[in-house]
This record gives C-alpha cells, structure tokens and sequence, in this order.
C-alpha cells in the first residue's frame, strides 16, 4: 500500500515546497506530488512546478485560484467553487493506487481551509489516516516565535490523533541568531517531536542537480523513513 506523506507548516513560505521536493528526491520514482490547491497563480513559479524542477519528479495539481490569497478566500473573491476536501481525498486514494509514495504539500498552515465548505489540510489528513499509512511532516521557522506556532500546529495534529512524523526546518541562516540557535534543541523539547531535517535558506535556488546531491546531507534517517 502506498505511503502517503503530508507536508504542512507553522505558516506560508516557511518551506513547504522544498520539503515535498526532497521527499520527492528520498523516495525515488515512485512518488508523485500533489497540491491540492495553489493560489496566487501568475505570480510566481507555482509550488508544484518549483517541486518537479527540483525533484524530477511527476505532479499533480487540483485547483488553480488567480489571487495571492487562502484558498476559500481567493475563491470567494472569484464566485468559483473549490471541490470539497472528501473530493481532493478521493483523488488521492486513486493516485495512490498506482504509486508508491504519494506527496501532498498543503496551503499555508495546518487550519488554513483548502475549499469553500470548511475542510482543512488537518481534515484530508484525518480522512486518508482512515485506509493509508499517512506521515505529516511539520515545516517551520527556526527564529523567535517559532515554539508558539509549531506547538499550536503539533497540538492541533494530536487532536486528531495523527502524530507528527517529524519537523523540518525550512529556511536556516548561514549565520544564525541567538534565538536560531536555541531553538534548534528547545523544539524538538516543547513538541516531543524530532527534528528530521534542515534545508538552508536558499536551497530551492539551487540548480536541480546540486538540490538532489545536498538532500542526503540536510536530512535525517528518519525523514522519509
């Protein structure tokens, strides 16, 4: 049965795609990543393409809404309907049947709603743990503020009883702070959540062929295990 892995974060542009991306790259070509909802199309180079020029790898994409907004409210602001979350699982389960690992990168945070109804990332999570192993890496920050919003996220994952598979950091300073630094070993201490990886601010800049070689030094056994 396929894995599927979720990667949801303490905010937006903590490092959410980088993460599908070398997940994409750990689990080999057998995976396949999906956004179920991309906002701000237009803008800039859409995650799930930033995901299949890093890793190389397949993608899907649901839904496609103009504005730099949530998805409901971008699609509010439209009038356009977003299929509800039950959908985007259906969808998934059937990719999953093909694949040996399905990636699924969310929007924002973990209660950010993916449709016009409600439905959040933690909802599809819940829905697919019914009939799928599903691992929920946690992205965040590393600077001041991040113990609050990973402990919220982390909280709210236990909540319906999804343990966090592990958290990432997103962006690392070449030169961190004081507040960097600590947080490093006070995260994993509030959560009881390890810490899995650590991608270098930057690093989705990299050319596709650096970005797959560096993957194994950022990363712990323990991401994608």
């Amino acid at each position: 049965m396929a894995v599927i892995r979720i990667v949801t974060g303490t905010d937006t542009g903590v490092g959410k795609t980088v993460t599908t991306a070398a997940l994409a790259v750990r689990a080999g070509p057998g995976a396949i990543a999906v956004k179920p909802a991309q906002t701000g199309v237009g803008t800039d180079e859409p995650d799930i393409r930033a995901v299949a020029r890093l890793a190389g790898c397949e993608v899907a994409e649901f839904t496609r809404l103009e504005d730099p907004l949530a998805p409901d409210t971008a699609a509010r602001l439209r009038g356009v309907e977003i299929p509800p979350v039950s959908a985007h699982a259906a969808r998934i389960r059937e990719l999953a049947r093909t694949r040996d690992t399905v990636l699924v990168e969310g929007a924002g945070g973990l209660l950010v709603r993916l449709d016009t109804s409600g439905g959040t990332l933690l909802d599809l999570a819940a829905d697919l743990a019914r009939d799928h192993p599903v691992q929920v890496y946690v992205v965040t920050r590393i600077g001041l503020g991040t113990l609050n919003h990973t402990e919220l996220t982390v909280g709210a994952l236990r909540s319906r009883g999804l343990e966090p598979a592990g958290l990432v950091l997103g962006a690392v300073p070449d030169e961190p702070g004081l507040a960097e630094r600590c947080n490093r070993t006070e995260l994993p201490r509030v959560t009881g959540v390890p810490v899995v990886a650590a991608f270098p601010d930057g690093a989705g800049s990299l050319a596709p062929e650096h970005f797959r070689a560096r993957v194994g030094t950022w990363v712990t056994s323990h991401f994608a295990g």
